[in-house]
This record gives C-alpha cells, structure tokens and sequence, in this order.
C-alpha cells in the first residue's frame, strides 16, 4: 500500500473484483479459488479495517472489500474469482449501527452500509456472558457473515420490546427474538 487507504498489488485485485459487479453483491459463495495465503487486514471488534496496522481511511474502500469478504470453516477471507487472501475479524466483520421499523420487520443498517431485515434467513441472536450478564446481541447480515449491535441499538431494540413470560421480545420478519430475561442484570 503506498499510503494509508490506497491499495497496491493484491489489494487492488481485490477491489477490482469487487467492482465488477455493479448490482447487488458479487457471488463470493459460487467461486471457489486456491487460498493465496493471509493478507495483514485486520477487522476490529469497533469496525475499524486495518491494512499492515494503518485504519483504512476510505470508506468506500471498506464497502468494497466487505462486499467480496467470506467467512469460512478455518476463517474470514476476501474472494475474487481466482484467489482468496486470509484476514483476521478480532470479533465480528460487521456492526450494526442503525435500527429502524419498516412495516412489521426491523431492518438494521451495518458500518459498511448493508441493509438488512431481521426474520427466519437473518436472525437476531442475543447470547448472555454467564459472568456478567451482559448482552451480545448479533445479527446475520448474509451467509455466515454476522453483525455485532452496537449499543446504543440495542438499548433502541429493548425500548421496542414487549414482555412475554418475563421475556423482552421483538418481532421482525414472522420471527419472535428474545433480547432477555427481564429484570436480568439488576441487583
């Protein structure tokens, strides 16, 4: 990379790749090309893209990458038709940044501008540290790529939620999730 933000070589590959499809994302689940070793990206649990220790500065730059990531049995990789370079996700690849009610469904927005309607194909899952007792909520953005919800949405989602048999529930999609017990975590 000649400066932060800039591909060179490999990288510019990649994003080429992911260029080509101008609709919708490119097929990264039907190409099955020879691992080509690991790459020094790194994704950390805030979001944030790493080239060799350096934040990838160009948004536009991480939409493109996130579009040809993978994640697969032994890790997280970019896929292009002819290769796939191993890169390291520290929690997540994604964080969903943004709720919103859209008939009877929730569709949260990612930090890479991925949309996406929690339901059956994309469900909300909320595991609970035994320790703790803090909440982990996540959702999946497509195939086995998931998005960490941040915070704040989470508070959004619990202010949205009905009790059910001492259950926080939301509804999207035809689906019931749990966000949690209540009165959890109260002393």
């Amino acid at each position: 990379m000649t400066r932060a933000g800039a591909p060179s070589g490999t990288l510019a590959a990649v994003a080429e790749a992911a260029k080509q499809t101008e609709r919708g994302l490119p097929p990264v689940h039907l190409w099955n090309p020879p691992s080509c070793g690991a790459i020094d990206i790194r994704i950390r649990p805030d979001g944030v893209w790493l080239h060799e220790g350096s934040p990838i500065r160009r948004p536009e730059l991480v939409r493109l990458f996130s579009t040809v990531l993978r994640k697969d049995p032994d890790g997280y990789y970019l896929v292009t038709p002819v290769e796939k370079l191993l890169i390291q996700v520290d929690d997540l690849p994604f964080r969903a940044v943004a709720v919103e009610t859209v008939g009877n469904g929730l569709r949260f927005t990612t930090d890479t501008g991925d949309t996406v309607e929690a339901g059956s194909d994309n469900p909300l899952v909320v595991e609970t540290d035994s320790e703790s007792e803090e909440p982990s909520p996540r959702v999946r953005v497509r195939g086995d790529l998931w998005a960490r919800i941040a915070r704040p949405v989470f508070y959004e989602l619990v202010d949205m939620a009905s009790l059910e048999d001492g259950r926080l529930v939301v509804r999207s999609g035809g689906e019931t999730f749990e966000l949690g017990r209540a009165g959890a975590g109260s002393s």
